[in-house]
């Protein structure tokens, strides 16, 4: 074998190692929004639908055809061990009917003596659930900051999908659980490095 075809050789396996290791490092990087797209599609894992406004409105229209079904709905509060907040509900159950839109309202209070910036990271049991409960207004959709000491009434605007009745695995379904665990936000650790 000649040096020149070696050395094409070489090269060649060269660039379908490199090719191979940037397309694995391209799906690295798209794995977390195609995951979190599957989910919100196919309601996967608990994850919640967001709805608009005319969305909801639709739902309420479709509801009359939902014979008056409801669910309990019972709401959940957690933080993280690093999260220095009281977080909780002001109603730990509620019955909403299908299609009709409820809000529900989490208090939040910072105990540290800092600004502190959380997120909520959210989700629904039973999981078969998670394609049919929408949210039209969620605290869970931005970062919310708390100065030291602040309490501060967070709303969760949303509905059930009349659709819901339709599917076979939510036929013996009673309480749908929306559970809450807010987090420091990523900066905001970052900012707590640097004043360090």
């Amino acid at each position: 074998m000649t040096t020149a075809t070696l050395d094409d050789r070489n090269r060649r396996t060269m660039l379908l190692a490199f090719g191979a290791a940037l397309a694995m490092l391209g799906l690295g990087y798209a794995a977390v929004p195609l995951y979190d797209l599957f989910c919100r599609a196919t309601g996967f894992g608990g994850t919640t639908q967001v709805a608009s406004e005319a969305e909801a409105s639709a739902a309420e229209r479709m509801a009359a055809s939902a014979g008056g079904r409801s669910f309990s709905i019972r709401f959940d509060a957690n933080t993280a061990r690093d999260m220095p907040w009281d977080f909780r509900p002001t109603q730990v159950t509620d019955t909403v009917s299908i299609g009709q839109r409820d809000m529900a309202t989490y208090i939040a209070r910072n105990n540290s003596d800092e600004p502190i910036t959380g997120t909520a990271t959210f989700n629904v049991e039973p999981e078969q659930a998670g394609r049919y409960f929408n949210k039209i207004q969620c605290f869970c959709f931005t970062e919310q900051t708390l100065q030291p000491g602040q309490e501060i009434r967070m709303p969760v605007l949303y509905f059930v999908d009349p659709a819901v009745l339709d599917d076979e695995n939510m036929q013996d379904v009673e309480q749908i659980t929306l559970s809450y665990t807010f987090h420091r936000a990523i900066e905001n650790d970052e900012q707590t490095e640097q004043d360090s």
